[in-house]
């Protein structure tokens, strides 16, 4: 990967740091809603397209077993 391509979690980053600059008390509010309740784009951020697969795998086989078990 060249120097002139990001990758988006940096882009992501420099975004954030850039709004930050711009508006630091702004950004309070959010981050006491995102601490709050999470944040699903950030979690798929951070564990890639093969986290997500597992976590959606895990997700599945928790829901078999928990109907073989409810049975």
């Amino acid at each position: 990967m060249g120097e002139d391509k990001e990758t988006p979690e940096r882009r992501r980053e420099r975004l954030r740091q850039e709004e930050l600059k711009r508006n630091p008390t702004g950004n309070v509010n959010d981050a006491f809603n995102r601490a709050k309740n999470g944040n699903l784009a950030d979690l798929a951020g951070s564990l890639g397209w093969k986290g997500i697969g597992i976590l959606i795998f895990v997700i599945i086989i928790g829901f078999i077993v928990a109907s073989v078990f409810l049975k």
